[in-house]
């Protein structure tokens, strides 16, 4: 019996679980599992099942078997997009692409230039030219291992 062959507003357990193709213990174990899959209840104490909680039923049941999440992944995927107010369907997942990382811009590394504390007798005094060239340089490798711890 198809779901779209019939509008009601509330369905059993037995017609959620023909129409998602799973069992009906494994309703009610993501019943356990999932605060935000709480049926309610009628006055014999069956489960009510109503549109919106066919579709996370299914949005569940996407991100367990084809998107591959654990339950513990489900789970914590399922309240950051309630947190974040977004739609439980499989588009609000394909959106949600990490954000790109910015580029760094990773020069080849330069001869070492040395500086010694005290000028030797064979070794001339480094020049005030090449100790700021010598500085220039290292500022500019600070600030890129700085880019690259950032990101």
């Amino acid at each position: 019996m198809p779901r779209e062959a019939i509008k009601k507003l509330y369905y059993s357990i037995g017609e959620v679980s023909e129409a998602t193709d799973l069992k009906q213990y494994v309703l009610r174990y993501w019943e356990s599992e999932f605060p935000q899959l709480s049926p309610a209840k009628n006055r014999a104490g069956n489960r009510t099942y109503r549109e919106k909680d066919i579709e996370l039923v299914n949005f569940i049941k996407t991100l367990l078997y084809e998107k591959k999440y654990t339950i513990e992944g489900a789970r914590q995927k399922l309240k950051e997009l309630q947190d974040h107010g977004l739609a439980l369907n499989i588009l609000s997942l394909e959106d949600q692409a990490p954000p790109p990382r910015p580029a760094v811009k990773v020069e080849p590394p330069r001869a070492p230039v040395e500086v010694t504390a005290t000028p030797q007798k064979d070794s001339p005094a480094l020049s005030p030219e090449r100790y700021r060239q010598f500085l220039t340089n290292l500022r500019t490798d600070l600030k890129q291992l700085l880019e690259l711890i950032d990101s």
